[in-house]
């Protein structure tokens, strides 16, 4: 049986993977679609990125293709409702880079706040003349209130760093998360008491269409102007060109940003400010967290090839 791999991982997947014929894009940039429809038309199964849009067009030139096994825990990529109907597995990789990307949204949080990009350019560029007492002036953390938007896994691993510093947790979910109340000491806020109330407000939430764009210029509006948002959730719950707008009139005090509305793409004001901090979706790159992801990724095509079993961690839970 062969399996399609479209992007080079920093795991020996062909290794893990050696009981299949394997079609691997050992390099490090996505493939063009044409030539991954080509690959996939005798295909059985399919590891794939975020950046590869698996939807009906590509598995209709994959007859024989049984499992798609995304590298990452979002799947907006695929098509999973036609995957689900041709009786395809689709698997992502849950839990493996928890920690890595709650590592990160922390880090955006302090860089953001206490301005480190802006320093780092300073004494890079030769401008740094020597301390002063308002020499970027920043926000600190300690006893600060935290908001958290989407407490899943990723949000609770979040709280958990930031109640060493000693922050006040506030979340907002469809549903109230009473193991993270309980365990976190977290208290449920409306959505607009999350908005008033956070000086830090962190996106850990999934893309959903009640997500989408759920943070605009009106919301801006009502955070604090002392306010840092980070986004380590996805890119379009944040519409860009007005978050630039805000950060540019001083409506929030700055963000620091893992995920964008068109990535790769960049909302040009964005990348001309100071008091945001951007990453090139960094949030999971850890050595272990990626090769957990990649292990588990060829797990859930050896389990449906080779065993005929559905992984637990299966999106499509298919007989």
């Amino acid at each position: 049986m062969k399996v399609v791999v479209t992007r080079k991982l920093p795991y020996d997947i062909s290794g893990e993977l050696k009981d299949f014929r394997v079609d691997y894009n050992s390099l490090d940039e996505p493939l063009p679609t044409i030539r991954l429809r080509q690959m996939l038309t005798d295909a059985d199964g399919l590891i794939c990125t975020l950046t590869d849009t698996i939807d009906r067009t590509m598995m209709e030139s994959s007859p024989k293709l049984k499992v798609i096994a995304n590298f990452g825990v979002g799947y907006n990529n695929i098509d999973v409702d036609y995957a689900r109907q041709r009786g395809i597995t689709v698997c992502t990789t849950p839990h493996t880079m928890t920690q890595s990307t709650a590592e990160l949204g922390i880090a955006l949080m302090l860089a953001s706040a206490r301005r480190l990009a802006e320093g780092d350019r300073m004494v890079r560029s030769g401008k740094f003349t020597g301390a002063s007492p308002s020499l970027l002036l920043g926000a600190g953390l300690h006893k600060k209130t935290l908001g958290v938007f989407g407490m899943g896994n990723i949000g609770q691993a979040a709280a958990k760093i930031a109640s060493g510093f000693s922050m006040d947790i506030i979340y907002h979910n469809r549903n109230r998360n009473f193991q993270a109340e309980l365990l976190l000491g977290a208290t449920y806020a409306t959505f607009d008491e999350l908005l008033e109330w956070s000086d830090f407000l962190m996106i850990a939430a999934p893309l959903t269409p009640e997500t989408r764009h759920r943070f605009s210029l009106n919301e801006f509006k009502r955070m604090k102007k002392t306010a840092v948002l980070i986004n380590i959730g996805r890119g379009p719950i944040i519409r860009e060109a007005d978050l630039a707008a805000a950060l540019k009139e001083r409506m929030i005090f700055s963000a620091g940003l893992d995920v964008y509305e068109f990535e790769p793409e960049v909302n040009e004001t964005l990348r001309s400010l100071d008091n945001v901090t951007l990453l090139p979706h960094i949030g999971s790159a850890t050595q272990d967290a990626r090769s957990a992801m990649a292990k588990m990724c060829a797990s859930g095509v050896i389990s449906v090839l080779k065993d005929g079993i559905i992984p637990d961690w299966a999106i499509t839970r298919i007989a």
